[in-house]
């Protein structure tokens, strides 16, 4: 039974949200299902454009991601995109999912995400209906989803909930991104909270993981914390879908050399910029 309740405040297109994946597989790996996980779309784009009005152009997109990519181990594919992809029908999407099959709505968000990291861009129909599939979802089912009006006012909801954050995050402003009406949460934020009691902690911005295990233990002293996995393939298996090199050094406590020597005698690896994906084979069984 959920014990607390993490509102998560993301966007499939965000490099930090991205960067901070390994340390929320940390979380889940520790806490299991006394944490409860509900997403919340930021919406950072709603239109596709050459950067030029903003000044972020591709060539900037570029430098920014092979610099996080290098800065938080997490892969990014850092070739120039041939525009600025808008992220509001991503996040659409993951709305839909939400609204409809709650269980493939974390699956689709996680598919968009490596799709977007990937090179490809969020706006265009063969990556909605590619990361459709890659969760279980057919295509023509999540586009009558999101056509639907109740989607998108979910999605508005979401995203004034994004552009009004709490008052604990107001006090860590620094954490926060301006907009024409004051400060809205950055990707990711987390609002934490006490399924019973009530009491909850903001952790806004991108964070480190003792930020979050600190939360935990404020809001749940009596939380169990796993022990540590036996063998990064022991990971794969629990996850159930491709992981990033960093994402398993992390849940594993290892150092991102030994996490890919290791993976390389066990599972296969799908390329991503300098680094790639790692599954099982087909039909191995959990370590």
């Amino acid at each position: 039974m959920d014990e607390l309740t993490i509102t998560e405040f993301t966007d499939p297109a965000c490099p930090f949200a991205w960067c901070a994946e390994p340390a929320r597989r940390r979380l889940e790996w520790l806490f299991g299902d006394q944490l409860g996980w509900s997403v919340r779309m930021v919406g950072l784009s709603d239109r596709s454009s050459d950067g030029s009005e903003s000044g972020f152009t591709p060539e900037r997109q570029s430098a920014a991601l092979h610099a996080m990519a290098e800065r938080h181990g997490m892969p990014m594919d850092t070739s120039v995109r041939p525009r600025m992809a808008a992220t509001v029908p991503a996040c659409r999407a993951v709305v839909a999912a939400r609204r409809h099959d709650h269980q493939r709505a974390r699956n689709l968000l996680r598919a968009l995400r490596v799709r977007n990291f990937a090179g490809e861009l969020l706006d265009e129909q063969a990556t909605l209906d590619g990361a459709a599939l890659d969760a279980g979802i057919e295509p023509a089912q999540l586009s009558s989803w999101m056509e639907e009006r109740a989607t998108e006012r979910a999605l508005e909801d979401d995203m004034d909930k994004t552009r009004h954050p709490s008052r604990e995050a107001l006090a860590l402003s620094h954490k926060l991104a301006k907009w024409s009406g004051g400060m809205r949460y950055t990707c990711p934020s987390y609002e934490i909270a006490h399924t019973a009691g009530g009491a909850h902690l903001s952790v806004p911005g991108f964070q480190p993981l003792e930020s979050y295990e600190v939360a935990v233990a404020n809001l749940l002293p009596s939380a169990q914390r796993r022990a540590d996995p036996e063998s990064v393939e022991q990971v794969l298996a629990w996850a159930g879908e491709p992981l990033a090199s960093m994402e398993v050094a992390r849940v594993c406590g290892l150092e991102l050399e030994d996490a890919r020597e290791q993976l390389s005698h066990v599972a296969q690896e799908r390329p991503l910029g300098f680094d790639g994906m790692w599954s099982l084979p087909n039909g191995r069984a959990s370590a």
